[in-house]
């Protein structure tokens, strides 16, 4: 009872056979350093005369890199007024540099290197502390630790307006995982809490809490009326639902597709079966992106929307029959009696073309936090994990918007310093849904920053 779709195969991803190559990738939006190699005294092995250079050079690129930590020795000089009108003090200085942290001996560069070693590679402190050691700068993990959590307070205005603008979106996703905080809270048995995901179309924020209920997304989605949710089977988004009648669940095909796999590799005599499964989705799949492809062409896409939708009838009618059957094995009717459940949900993409069928994009938006999980474990207080958070939010939706994270933060963090350690009074320029064309395309072209 499978359905044919016409829908071209796919060309392989990578190199293709009998194909030229692309060749060397230039880099020359990179500083040069030109080296002069010349011949001194060459001269003819035969008759001993000198050479004679001739035009023209033969050239070779070599890509390096340098990372050198140094001191920025400021000097402020005095000057005393000439006059004797007595406006003015007796020494005059220049004003004092502007500093992120009061007192502090770490500039700016160096929290921005801090900042995205953890959350961006998700490098443990430690490894980054041995690397700046081994590069002559030698900073205490106390030092280190003090300056994050002073950090930490500045970011919550751009959480927030990254909150508020993710709830005037229509569509989103949503995952969670799990995550460690080791602080002892009363009233909280265990150090497990919930790293949860929300992502739109032009945000990705991240919410730190210790439950794993329905609270969570209410919470993150506060005064929202209306949209598609796009998320797993977990009851606690049902919860939510249910509580928000104007959000609408879609449930991922990806996870259905997995409960196919799962039964084809535990009981082999229901392979065919569950691959047969297996491929009518493949055909979802392949189908919803010829629609979405075709959207332009109003004749092209009603044709294919009423294939997916008769590929749907099929799977439908499939799962009716043979839910009926009582000799269907009983792994195979637990499969199905799940798909029949969330049907409604699962098939809400057919009258929304532009939501995916799965929630895939939430799950890669928790890669980065996973890989900082396997390394430092998680966070050793509440503050620690609520910078975690937000800084993963923040360069997730930078890679969004295609933003270099490196200029993006050390421009913030130096109009911090501007403002006393404090938050910037305006935040336009620092969020890229308000950022003007220019400068947006100044923070995606930006290689490098002065952070000095």
């Amino acid at each position: 009872m499978g359905v044919v779709s016409d829908a071209p195969a796919s060309r392989p991803r990578g190199q293709q056979r009998g194909k030229p190559g692309h060749g060397r990738t230039r880099v020359s939006d990179l500083p040069a350093r030109e080296e002069h190699h010349i011949l001194d005294g060459a001269s003819c092995a035969r008759c001993g005369l000198p050479l004679q250079e001739i035009a023209g050079t033969q050239d070779a690129e070599i890509l390096e890199i340098e990372v050198q930590a140094y001191r920025r020795v400021v000097r402020r000089h005095r000057y005393r007024p000439a006059c004797g009108c007595g406006c003015m003090p007796g020494v005059v200085m220049p004003s004092v540099p502007a500093q992120l942290i009061p007192r502090g001996k770490l500039g700016v560069s160096i929290w921005v290197q801090a900042l995205l070693s953890k959350y961006h590679y998700g490098q443990p402190a430690h490894r980054l502390l041995r690397d700046w050691a081994g590069q002559g700068l030698r900073v205490a993990q106390g030092t280190l630790t003090d300056g994050l959590r002073r950090l930490q307070p500045l970011f919550d205005p751009v959480v927030q307006a990254g909150l508020d603008h993710l709830r005037s979106a229509s569509h989103w996703h949503a995952d969670e995982t799990r995550w460690q905080v080791f602080e002892d809270i009363e009233g909280k048995v265990g150090h497990r809490w919930y790293l949860w995901v929300f992502k739109s179309e032009q945000v990705v924020s991240f919410v730190l809490d210790p439950s794993r209920s329905a609270a969570v997304p209410a919470q993150a989605l506060q005064g929202v009326q209306s949209g598609v949710l796009s998320v797993d089977r977990y009851s606690a988004y049902g919860k939510f639902a249910r509580q928000t009648p104007g959000v609408e669940l879609a449930i991922c095909w990806a996870h259905q597709r997995r409960d196919f796999l799962r039964v084809a590799n535990d009981h082999p005599p229901l392979w065919g079966w569950a691959m047969g499964w297996v491929e009518q989705i493949g055909v979802l799949y392949a189908l919803h992106a010829r629609r979405r492809a075709c959207a332009d062409a109003p004749e092209d896409a009603a044709r294919v929307d009423e294939q997916l939708r008769a590929a749907l009838d099929a799977m439908r009618k499939r799962c009716d029959t043979e839910l009926a059957d009582t000799k269907l094995a009983c792994a195979a009717t637990k499969v199905l009696r799940s798909m029949n459940h969330f049907w409604d949900g699962l098939t809400l993409f057919v009258d929304h073309p532009r939501i995916d069928l799965d929630n895939n994009a939430s799950e890669r938006a928790l890669r980065t936090p996973v890989v900082g999980r396997k390394g430092y474990y998680g966070s050793g207080s509440q503050w620690s994990g609520a910078l975690a958070a937000a800084m993963f939010g923040l360069f997730a939706t930078l890679q969004r918007w295609q933003v270099n994270p490196r200029a993006w933060l050390g421009d913030y963090l130096q109009a911090c310093a501007r403002a006393g350690g404090q938050p910037p009074p305006q935040l336009d320029p620092f969020l890229p849904w308000r950022m003007d064309p220019q400068r947006l395309a100044h923070l995606r072209a930006a290689p490098t920053i002065d952070t000095s």
